[in-house]
């Protein structure tokens, strides 16, 4: 339906007295509240709807702008999203923050008390999702025309809890109280079909066609949500997929009795979008992960056709006027289901469809574990995706014709690049299938782009000359400086001038001109304090932590995984633990911060977990210790946390073992905050030290290529162990039951896991340089002077990691569409 024309536009006001009573009429007439009534919840609602009604004005004009201009749009495809909060971000980019804020003073009530009222959106996990978010800020701030598209979850991946000390996995009901940002669009729907079987159909022209008969169908329902850019009007989409059933209930089962089989098809469809990353550790997990996969990128590939049909007559200019970004193999589908749409739906022939999609993709891969690059067995395809699985095999059969042209007599080559694997029950690599159907593809710090061409995709690089590239990853300064360090951010003001470093994070390098003076420096450790105490506080209504803001600061902040050593942190403070215990007393009295969920299905994390809790009850309730040395692991760890965490560190732990982390974006966010950088040469520490110097970060341990020579060697950890008595004393007290008296050997099969032959991430080989590295630090922070000139530096030299300059190069190296700003 068409508005008549004539209807006149009402622009809505952005001041004080417009906005409160935006708030007013939706508390009254939507809420049906009064002063007497209206909750915090309700509040938080009007304040919301009042912030997204304003949104809405920039919203319509961005997406008219973008219909009538025809140009290039980016369409990123992502598993997942971390945005966190949206209310404080969304009234900071609109640039009504005081504004609001006046206006709910003036209805009696507090906005920062507001924002703790929302709860994080839990559509992502970790880093990936949270880069996600970051890069849809960004693309609304440089005015590139983008739709993200990604799954509306029911439950985020779950909500942690600890139970004497061991994680405990609740469902993350984030729409309990439903969600005021999301605009269902529930005439926006897709077919998307699953199982059923494929069969050959012959017209009179000769040609054959293939038909997908007897599938099970759901529908994917469009929920869009507003991004803003930073005080540009522009307003792009995040439209997310939301998974209901073709037939929503059965009443001929239901009369008949059978009230269980009246909504199985309910069930079937629903769980499709209920959770984030079910544990697939078994067969049903695989399964519903993979129906999920197919179900964003699915919708997401028919919606954008279907927008660029409404512009144009023709797909042949499909890859001039749009570009799909694979975030990570999730959406490797994509490729499968963009030749299934332009040969049985648009019918084309293959050699059309083929030079089209190979065209539109671009593939961003984000790991450098081998086990995380996704495979899938082709039974299950075989069953769940009969047509994608037939077009797979044949891109698979062209490039294996090609190759072996290409490599006649290596076999051994052709098998590593193909995409299927030929052998009984072999997989489909997915990864495969990313690189050969995109046009581009990146890794995500200089560090891990030169491992993906040297060392996991060599052949496929050579192969392909100029695909590989690298875009380091980014985080944007207006969620993690300005908004979540409004103390820092004054001072930047001043020191720049302006406030023009929020969309040119380089122009901070004026702080170094300060870095030395002292009355500035007395001022940025005011701010770090604040930070401190403010964090100190917010623990300890929350969770009963007593931290003391006078200790120095070290925090862990990260998914669990054996990569990331935790473990080695927490060997370090047992062997700090034992030398207060001998009379050795640190001049640094240390409180150390850890936070991250451990998935679900991995054992080991989870018992990482259980143990740093061991070993903080320890440490904290000892009398000889606790003035020294305190320990905490900060329960369900989420954005909103780290907005807290990230400005209150001193001291920023990125000590993955070096090869392993792809890129890492918390480091990026601490160094902006200030906090000082302890870590290996791994990911986007590389590139961080070189751009903070050497004498500005704490870097220890084994390179790369130190890792892998000494895997070559033969990794020996026990023979380390038994010559060092310090690592000795170490391990023996968590085996023996030091942090476990009520069961010794509770914790024996972590450390003897650090002592196998051949240990992936070389803990006990890095710990004696860890041990040191921690030493250089205690020393700086003793002289007070030089760890704040420190830490101004890291500040003002990270403007290379906004995600403003990431997109940027995104935009003209990869995507081809201009980039404002």
């Amino acid at each position: 339906m068409s508005l008549h024309v004539g209807i006149p536009h009402r622009e809505l006001g952005m001041d004080r007295d417009a906005i409160r009573d935006s708030i007013v009429d939706h508390l009254e007439h939507v809420r049906v509240r009064d002063q007497h009534s209206a909750t915090d919840l309700d509040l938080f609602h009007a304040v919301a709807h009042a912030a997204r009604a304003r949104m809405a004005d920039r919203w319509h004009r961005t997406r008219q702008r973008q219909h009538l201009s025809g140009g290039k749009r980016v369409y990123y495809l992502s598993m997942e999203y971390l945005p966190g909060r949206l209310l404080r971000d969304s009234l900071t980019n609109l640039g009504i923050l005081e504004e609001t804020r006046a206006a709910v003073d003036a209805l009696g009530a507090d906005l920062d008390r507001l924002f703790e009222t929302e709860d994080d959106a839990a559509l992502g996990n970790g880093g990936l999702g949270r880069l996600a978010s970051c890069f849809m800020d960004s693309m609304a701030t440089l005015g590139i025309g983008a739709v993200g598209y990604g799954i509306r979850y029911d439950y985020g991946i779950f909500r942690q809890e600890l139970v004497d000390g061991q994680q405990i996995e609740q469902p993350d009901n984030w729409l309990a109280h439903g969600t005021p940002w999301e605009v269902p669009r529930t005439d926006l729907r897709f077919t998307v079909r699953y199982n059923g079987r494929v069969e050959p159909r012959t017209d009179a022209t000769g040609r054959t066609h293939f038909a997908w008969l007897d599938t099970d169908d759901v529908y994917a329902i469009a929920h869009d949500i507003p991004v803003p850019g930073y005080q540009n009007g522009v307003v792009n989409t995040l439209r997310l997929w939301h998974a209901v059933p073709t037939h929503e209930f059965d009443l001929d089962a239901f009369n008949a009795g059978d009230h269980d089989r009246s909504v199985v098809q309910r069930g079937y469809a629903e769980n499709i979008s209920r959770i984030l990353y079910p544990n697939d550790a078994g067969p049903p997990g695989k399964e519903l992960r993979l129906r999920q996969e197919y179900f964003f990128v699915s919708a997401s590939l028919q919606d954008a056709v279907r927008r660029h049909l409404a512009r144009f007559e023709t797909l042949d200019d499909l890859p001039d006027r749009a570009v799909f970004q694979l975030n990570d193999t999730h959406p490797a589908l994509s490729v499968a289901e963009m030749m299934r749409i332009l040969i049985d739906e648009q019918q084309m022939d293959w050699t059309r469809a083929w030079a089209i999609t190979k065209r539109c993709f671009a593939y961003t891969n984000h790991t450098l574990l081998p086990e995380a690059l996704e495979t899938w067995p082709q039974h299950l395809l075989d069953r769940l995706l009969p047509r994608q699985l037939d077009l797979i095999r044949e891109i698979d059969r062209r490039l294996r014709r090609d190759l072996e042209g290409r490599y006649p007599d290596d076999a051994e080559r052709v098998e590593r690049m193909a995409i299927v694997e030929q052998r009984p029950q072999g997989h489909v690599r997915m990864a495969n299938l990313s690189i050969v159907g995109s046009f581009s593809v990146n890794g995500v710090s200089a560090l891990h782009s030169k491992l993906l061409r040297e060392q996991m995709f060599p052949d496929l690089s050579s192969y392909y000359p100029g695909k590989f590239r690298n875009k380091t990853n980014g985080v944007t300064p207006r969620r993690w400086i300005k908004e979540c360090n409004p103390g820092l951010a004054a001072l930047i003001d001043e020191a720049v001038g302006d406030g023009g470093w929020v969309t040119d994070l380089p122009r901070v390098s004026a702080l170094e001109g300060l870095a030395s003076d002292p009355s500035f420096q007395e001022r940025w450790r005011a701010v770090a304090r604040e930070r401190k105490a403010s964090l100190a506080e917010h623990l300890h209504g929350l969770h009963g932590i007593r931290l003391d803001p006078d200790t120095l600061f070290d925090i862990q902040i990260k998914r669990i995984h054996e990569y990331k050593r935790q473990l080695l942190n927490l060997l370090h403070i047992v062997y700090r633990y034992q030398a207060i215990k001998r009379g050795e007393l640190p001049a640094v009295p240390r409180t150390v911060i850890f936070g991250g969920k451990a998935a679900s299905g991995y054992a080991r994390a989870k018992e990482i977990v259980h143990l740093i809790n061991a070993v903080a009850d320890v440490v904290n309730a000892d009398p000889d210790t606790n003035e020294h040395l305190r320990v905490f692991f900060v329960p369900n760890y989420r954005v909103s946390l780290a907005e807290r965490l990230i400005p209150a560190a001193d001291l920023s732990e990125q000590i993955s073992c070096a090869g392993q982390e792809a890129s890492g974006t918390g480091n990026m966010k601490f160094a902006m905050n200030g906090a000082l950088t302890i870590g290996t040469l791994d990911g986007a520490n590389v590139e961080i030290r070189d751009a903070v110097g050497d004498d500005n970060i704490f870097i220890f341990g084994l390179t790369v290529e130190e890792v892998q020579r000494v895997h070559r060697e033969g990794y020996r950890p026990r023979a380390i162990y038994e010559a060092n008595p310090r690592i000795r004393a170490v391990v023996d007290a968590v085996a023996k039951g030091a942090f476990s008296p009520d069961l010794p050997t509770r914790f024996a099969p972590v450390m003897d896991a650090l002592l196998a032959d051949g240990e992936r991430y070389v803990h006990l080989a890095d710990f004696d340089a860890y041990v040191a590295a921690q030493r250089a630090a205690d020393e700086v922070y003793l002289d007070t002077p030089e760890w704040t000139r420190r830490s101004i530096l890291n500040a003002a030299r990270m403007g290379r990691f906004s995600s403003d300059e990431t997109i940027r190069d995104y935009a003209t190296d990869i995507w081809g569409v201009p980039a404002e700003g």
